[in-house]
């Protein structure tokens, strides 16, 4: 959409209580080509009224030319102008709380000492007690040490913890399970496998998260290697499930079989490699793939896959799938009529879907549509509720099943924010676990 890469304010101005004043004003914004969104009354007076306006802006220097042009408009005075995204953020996203209210002397005695210490000769006696009587069965890690955030890059541990939150904020929301962020100070892989492993017994699962290729290969297998709790890199796999999903969808609506298209993934980085494995074991055969890291090319040969490059892809593939993290790779002259283009970047994909449309593209898509929030918090939900010591390709292709399924008609993808998909995603990993006689839970009635 138009607005997604356009700055968002909301100017609150005190405008006089004269007719004509508030259109006045909206021409003022419309002379310096600034898109007006809400317009909110925040006061009323007798001679003053007081009202929030939300704007697009271009970029920085677009939004002073707008804050300028509003403060020399006679009859309005500009308060404030506000970042709502920033306020959202202050003070963090996310909290601790009790679960029960300790106001009586009573209470404090059974959930502190001396009650607590019965519980916890229980769980001496008996560790598996702890799922039982404490917040391990429901917490989940998300590790990070900010090493590949977003389409950022490098950015640090500390400037990863606001995505981190919003990844706990949202597997909160939509599956109960309480995340928590876990910033590391070190890129050593070593250093990251030991941390991890040696705060494990407060997680009854482990969310690897924004860690660079290739480090978070070898991150993700040692570390599940000594755990018996699943351990999963979400920029990998979550994203590789969600991709998955999309294409069986978009496969069905175009009426092509996958099993006789030619699938090109350009970048083989963390989550260009994850989608190829995920297609090459759904559909049994081998996909072809370009990265201009010869050592990213080897691992993809090494699991089966075809090394290729960029022009021989976009002139073969009927599947195009872009994770490059480098926007207008893909040129509008490159895509050939029929192609199923997705280009997955973030903030900037490879190519707009737009133009790829208007280049012959049979179907685009970025990744705002094909986003990992569609897939993570079922599979961890499902996962933790089978009390699972790994989560297993199967239990993938489940999930994106279930996904691919749940999207209304004409759809490739459901609305993320709908709590029935992520029960859907979840009782299909939990289902694979059972038949795969890996659940350490009585799934009795997980399925009514």
């Amino acid at each position: 959409m138009w607005w997604e890469d356009k700055l968002v304010r909301t100017l609150r101005c005190r405008l006089e209580q004269k007719p004509g004043v508030l259109g006045g004003l909206l021409t003022v914004l419309g002379s310096e080509n600034a898109y007006v969104g809400e317009i909110k009354t925040i006061h009323m007076g007798m001679n003053f009224m007081v009202r929030d306006i939300t704007i697009f802006a271009d970029d920085e220097a677009h939004l002073q030319r707008i804050v300028k042009a509003v403060q020399t408009y006679p009859v309005a005075e500009l308060l404030e102008v506000r970042d709502e995204v920033l306020e959202m953020h202050q003070g963090g996203k996310i909290a601790i709380r009790s679960r029960y209210e300790i106001n009586n002397i009573s209470v404090l005695r059974k959930v502190y000492t001396p009650g607590v210490a019965e519980v916890s000769l229980l769980i001496k006696n008996n560790p598996a007690l702890a799922r039982r009587y404490t917040a391990i069965r429901h917490l989940v890690a998300i590790v990070t040490d900010g090493s590949a955030v977003l389409g950022l890059g490098d950015v640090g541990p500390l400037a990863a913890m606001p995505v981190m939150e919003g990844k706990a904020s949202l597997m909160e929301t939509l599956t109960g399970l309480s995340a928590m962020p876990i910033l590391l100070n070190t890129k050593d892989q070593d250093e990251i496998v030991d941390s991890v492993v040696n705060l494990a017994p407060t997680f009854s699962a482990i969310q690897l998260e924004d860690i660079s290729a290739p480090r978070c290969f070898y991150i993700e297998e040692k570390i599940q290697g000594k755990l018996q709790i699943p351990v999963m890199h979400d920029d990998q796999h979550g994203t590789a499930c969600v991709v998955t999903a999309a294409i069986m969808n978009i496969s069905r609506q175009l009426g092509c079989d996958l099993a006789r298209c030619e699938i090109g993934i350009i970048g083989l980085g963390a989550a260009g490699l994850a989608i190829s494995k995920m297609l090459m074991f759904y559909l049994n055969k081998p996909v072809r793939g370009a990265d201009i890291n010869p050592e990213a090319s080897q691992r993809l040969r090494e699991a089966g896959g075809l090394i290729s490059d960029l022009n021989e892809i976009m002139a073969r593939s009927q599947v195009v799938i872009a994770t490059t993290g480098a926007p207008g790779l893909i040129k509008k002259d490159m895509v050939r009529k029929g192609q199923i283009i997705l280009a997955l970047s973030n903030p900037n994909p490879e190519i707009e879907p737009e133009q790829a449309h208007k280049a012959g593209a049979a179907f685009a898509a970025d990744g705002k549509t094909i986003n990992n929030v569609l897939g993570f918090p079922g599979i961890f939900r499902g996962a933790v509720d089978a009390n699972v010591p790994r989560i297993t390709r199967e239990m993938l292709i489940a999930a994106a099943r279930a996904i691919a399924d749940y999207a209304p008609a004409g759809e490739i993808v459901p609305d993320p924010l709908d709590k029935g998909l992520h029960r859907s995603v979840a009782r299909a990993v939990a289902r694979v676990a059972l038949e795969q006689k890996l659940n350490r839970d009585d799934l009795t009635g997980y399925f009514d």
